[in-house]
């Protein structure tokens, strides 16, 4: 995570008429899922970009928390969501409900996050933007107890809300669609207090790029359908089932399968690949963790898998066609929800089935071209400085 940048420690505010910025910004984001710090990343950059703020911070507020804690937040996450995700698709609905059990979460949140709220007391930033819903909430206990006299903005990474991310101490509340702003407004949000900007993603997503050319740059072929398929940051998913499911495919076309993290994932499929026979339509590339994910989603046609709420918008600013596998009860299956209704996905409850939807899309290039049309059309790659220029004038 960033370091602070130097600056003298507390500047008064510019005169009218000079460049608006903050003295001391801290942005909060957690490693439960790679989508929370990406956006976090989105933010500073634009931060950065906009020269907003004279001194900047960005860290895990996981690494503030005991030791337990941390563990349950990350690891606990992971293994949950990838072993048994019904458990947490019933959590989720059981902790979606508006204003109850604040007090025993806020308990609970206290006794494990006392270096996280030291940190704050000492640093006393003007401006924390949270990306993640666990500061969010110590920070308007501190706020309530004149402990903190910090501006608080709330930064939603999924296509909904849910229960966790609500408080009663906050400037502003950013969305990704007008929906859900008009949700926190059922809930309780003043109308001015909440923004529907999109999910905050690196700008680099809405810079045109020339496929054919990426494609060649990568060794792809320049005319062959390519789809991506993306395990998260994390290297969470079926996709060794996804590829076997691919490979059956009638249409000639070319995979970039993204392992993120889990080297033991990627070991396995490039294995897979090297068993498939030469006459084999779907071609495939193998990649680990990669920080160049705007390329190829620049060199891709479809993506295929989960529908994070980073991921999903960096495919939109791209102007992807979505292929849903396999949601996370929960925050997944309403994201899903969304790009259904929008014309922007197709989803494959079952994966035998998969080479044939796919084909049977390939087949029909002009609903292929409006769901890509959509998806350009819900796409918002600026979503991180409309956000920043938005703070500067709360």
């Amino acid at each position: 995570m960033s370091q602070a940048r130097p600056c003298s420690a507390k500047a008064a505010w510019p005169t009218k008429g000079t460049h608006l910025m903050f003295n001391r910004v801290l942005i909060l984001s957690a490693s439960a899922g790679a989508g929370h710090i990406r956006a976090a990343e989105a933010i500073e950059k634009a931060f950065v970009k906009l020269g907003a703020a004279k001194e900047l911070r960005n860290i895990d507020v996981l690494d503030y928390t005991s030791k337990i804690f941390h563990n349950l937040y990350s690891k606990a996450y992971i293994e949950i969501v990838s072993r048994t995700p019904e458990i947490y698709g019933w959590l989720y609905d059981h902790l979606d409900k508006p204003w109850h059990n604040d007090r025993l979460r806020l308990a609970f949140e206290k006794l494990n996050t006392r270096p996280f709220v030291k940190m704050l007391e000492e640093y006393q930033p003007e401006m924390i933007v949270c990306t993640y819903y666990l500061p969010a909430q110590i920070i308007s206990w501190l706020k309530e107890k004149h402990r903190l006299q910090s501006r608080q903005v709330i930064v939603i990474t999924d296509f909904d809300v849910h229960a966790m991310w609500l408080c009663g101490n906050y400037e502003h509340y950013f969305v990704a669609l007008e929906e859900t702003k008009a949700h926190l407004e059922e809930l309780g949000v003043p109308s001015d207090k909440v923004t529907a900007p999109g999910i905050p993603i690196d700008p680099v997503f809405g810079e045109p790029r020339d496929k054919v050319k990426i494609r060649l740059r990568y060794g792809l072929e320049p005319e062959l359908p390519t789809i991506l398929i993306s395990a998260g940051g994390f290297g969470v998913g079926p996709i060794e089932k996804l590829i076997e499911s691919l490979v059956k495919m009638h249409n000639k076309v070319q995979v970039i399968a993204i392992c993120g993290s889990n080297q033991e994932l990627k070991v396995r499929i490039d294995k897979f690949v090297q068993s498939l026979p030469s006459n084999c339509p779907v071609g495939i590339m193998v990649l680990g963790f990669t920080t160049e994910m705007h390329e190829y989603m620049s060199a891709a046609d479809l993506v295929l898998g989960k529908p994070g709420g980073l991921t999903v918008s960096e495919a939109l600013a791209k102007g992807l066609a979505y292929i849903i596998i396999n949601p996370i009860q929960g925050q997944e299956e309403r994201n899903a929800d969304h790009l259904l209704e929008e014309g922007v996905a197709i989803r494959c409850n079952n994966l035998p089935v998969l080479a044939y939807k796919i084909d049977k899309l390939l087949d029909d290039p002009k609903r292929l071209a409006v769901m890509q049309a959509n998806a350009k059309r819900l796409g918002k790659p600026n979503a991180a400085c409309d956000i920043v220029k938005k703070l500067l004038s709360i």
